[in-house]
């Protein structure tokens, strides 16, 4: 019984040094990538390899946009609240509800095209090669957005409607 004892004692030990360590590793790398959390743009300069110079000039247009961006996203959702105002309590889609539709389709196709703009600025802001790289996938990104969806629900080949 004592031997049985140390064996289990052991391997709680073990167990528990485990545990601790991993915690701690846990901990230090958290902490490690939450310090540069605060610079929304340091997975620009790492992936694109951009140099202080270049992601100074990124910085600015990224920070000039922002506020355009918040009114942007500030009008879509209103538009959006529209929307769902105009669906509340109704059992039919009404001309109301569809031409805020519309409107909230051609809010979203115009913030694409500003985007889509701004990216262009941005990428002619970065060395050539990393800011045609950039651009590719911006504009992926952005024009992409609903493809999965449109794919899936297209009767595309590979593709049961409703199911990817």
């Amino acid at each position: 019984m004592n031997r049985s004892l140390v064996i289990v004692l052991g391997a709680c030990a073990l167990i528990a040094a485990f545990f601790g360590s991993s915690y701690l590793a846990g901990r230090q790398f958290c902490t490690r990538h939450a310090a540069g959390a605060g610079d929304d743009l340091a997975w620009l300069r790492d992936e694109f390899h951009l140099g202080p110079a270049d992601l100074a000039r990124v910085r600015q247009l990224h920070e000039g946009y922002l506020p355009h961006c918040a009114e942007m996203c500030a009008r879509i959702a209103a538009k959006k609240r529209e929307l769902e105002e105009s669906l509340a309590g109704s059992t039919n889609v009404t001309d109301a509800a569809r031409q805020k539709l519309v409107e909230l389709g051609e809010l979203r196709a115009q913030c694409q095209a500003q985007m889509l703009q701004h990216f262009v600025t941005v990428s002619q802001a970065m060395p050539p090669e990393q800011g045609r790289r950039y651009l590719a996938e911006m504009q992926r990104l952005t024009v992409g957005s609903h493809d999965a969806m449109e794919d899936a629900m297209s009767g595309s080949p590979g593709h049961v409607h409703g199911h990817p």
